[in-house]
């Protein structure tokens, strides 16, 4: 039974780059036909007015971090080793209702630049608990979002984690950085197991994953562990893989093979399995990922401001890999804004010594950033605007300088919309912001909230930053000797995004 009818718009067609005037039917929070404009509805059935709108898929963020939204600003030149090592002063001492806060910051501002699903990789200090992954959850539920929410978590610390680095801090920082341990993986498993059984939410709206956060940060019996709990209750994983350059080469040394070989041979790389950023690959890595049909979440705005590289995803695009578009967390990236995400990931493509009909097109991302992050997160039914499939649509408001004029609106929805075009969103026939208003909650103390917390927050992780601010300079020199080792499959690496 049809009960609601968006009647007016025009539906942009990613495949074909047409934009035609329909009416779409929607019964329940699903699509139920794509129709003629002004076609029969039932005479009790609801009406938006999507006069003068563009309707597309909503965004999908492939990769984010809601717990870093309470950390916007804090940093400028930081790399990803600077970033790792400033974990503690970032994130330390979150309560509860911090958690809940900084995710629902994030949420908010996805919602209102267009994107209805997120995969969320929230860390806690000192490691997951079932608390907090259910503020992070009931964070997204209320705002109306989708999201897959895994806990980040590692059973080794940063300064752990790469052969040779704690060896080579001078010894005052050493000793304190030793003291500085990871609960027990044993620990972290069973709170997980906790959260997966205890999980509340519709999972067609919010659902559990794991994110055991990069392999050189884990054991190998909990990389194990987490696979293992994934089979039994049918969740995804999600991990940063080969993100940097050191990274690659501490892979290679502490496992005698590629970060993706390792886990292909643990297990964890198949069709549930998403690597983040995915930069530092070979095409054996490549050719892996794809064989076991395993996605990538493309981070094109962080990974340039990290300075980690260029990821090579036509490349695995070519080896069958699924690649989704992400933002990374506010804390890296500096919004949540997918449109941006989406503009960069066509540029970088074109910066790679690659022709141009090897770039990414304006289609290809667009794609990459709807149904592509779709089967990232697990979702089968949302990511495009056909019948049989989740009615979330975003209205783009095509009086907007982005679209005036209007000449081709694939690629102007991928090439000029920065979230500034977007009038109103719908997630499962809901809407959650009507003309630029949310309207799910109430956003008007959200700023007070914000402020209030990261000043006690400043006050208690003052210890934290001292210590983070001491090691800086130390790990920029250490990582940087690291880093100078060869690395076997650079030259692969490089020739990927030629091939």
């Amino acid at each position: 039974m049809v009960d609601l009818v968006i009647r007016g718009g025009r539906l942009v067609d990613v495949r074909a780059r047409t934009v035609e005037p329909a009416d779409v039917l929607v019964e329940g929070d699903t699509i139920a036909e794509i129709a003629r404009p002004g076609g029969a509805a039932p005479a009790d059935a609801r009406s938006v007015d999507a006069r003068g709108k563009l309707l597309i898929p909503g965004l999908i963020n492939a990769h984010t971090h809601g717990h870093s939204n309470l950390a916007k600003g804090m940093m400028d030149r930081y790399d990803l080793q600077l970033l790792l090592n400033a974990a503690a002063w970032f994130s330390g001492n979150r309560t509860a209702e911090d958690k809940y806060l900084s995710t629902l910051i994030g949420a908010v501002e996805m919602v209102k630049k267009g994107v209805t699903a997120a995969y969320d990789l929230s860390f806690e200090l000192p490691s997951p608990s079932v608390e907090g992954l259910e503020a992070v959850a009931r964070a997204y539920a209320d705002v109306g979002m989708r999201a897959a929410v895994a806990p980040m978590m590692g059973d080794r610390t940063f300064y752990h984690a790469h052969p040779g680095l704690l060896e080579a801090l001078p010894a005052d920082l050493r000793a304190r950085v030793e003291g500085v341990t990871a609960a027990p993986y044993t620990t972290m498993l069973d709170t997980c197991r906790k959260a997966l059984q205890s999980w509340k939410h519709d999972r067609e709206q919010v659902r559990p994953a794991l994110a055991p956060t990069i392999p050189l940060h884990c054991t190998d019996p909990f990389m194990v562990g987490c696979r293992d709990l994934a089979r039994e209750f049918g969740v995804g994983i999600h991990m940063h893989v080969a993100e940097s350059r050191l990274q690659a080469i501490s892979g290679v040394r502490r496992y005698g093979k590629t970060l993706v070989g390792h886990l292909d041979a643990l297990g964890l790389v198949g069709p549930q399995f998403t690597a983040a950023h995915a930069i530092w690959l070979d095409r054996d890595d490549m050719a892996r990922l794809g064989e076991r049909g395993a996605s990538a979440a493309h981070n094109p705005g962080s990974n340039m401001r990290l300075g980690s590289g260029l990821a090579a995803v036509r490349a695995m695009r070519a080896h069958g890999v699924n690649v989704a578009i992400g933002t990374d967390g506010t804390s890296c990236s500096d919004n949540q804004n997918v449109f941006e995400a989406m503009r960069l990931a066509s540029f970088v493509s074109r910066v790679q010594g690659t022709p141009p009909e090897r770039w990414l097109s304006a289609p290809d991302v667009l794609t990459m950033a709807t149904e592509g992050g779709a089967r990232a997160l697990g979702f089968e039914k949302i990511g495009r605007v056909a019948a049989g499939y989740r009615a979330d649509l975003v209205f783009l408001d095509a009086a907007h300088p982005n679209y005036v004029p209007l000449n081709d609106a694939v690629n102007q929805v991928v090439y000029a919309e920065d979230g500034t075009g977007v009038h109103s969103v719908m997630i499962g026939g809901r809407l959650v912001v009507d003309a630029g208003r949310v309207t799910t909650l109430d956003v008007s103390t959200l700023a007070a909230r914000a402020q209030a917390a990261v000043e006690r927050l400043r006050t208690a992780n003052e210890p934290a930053r001292r210590l983070v601010e001491a090691l800086e300079p130390v790990l920029g020199a250490v990582c940087g000797t690291l880093m100078s080792h060869p690395y076997h499959v650079e030259r692969h690496a490089t020739q990927a995004g030629l091939s």
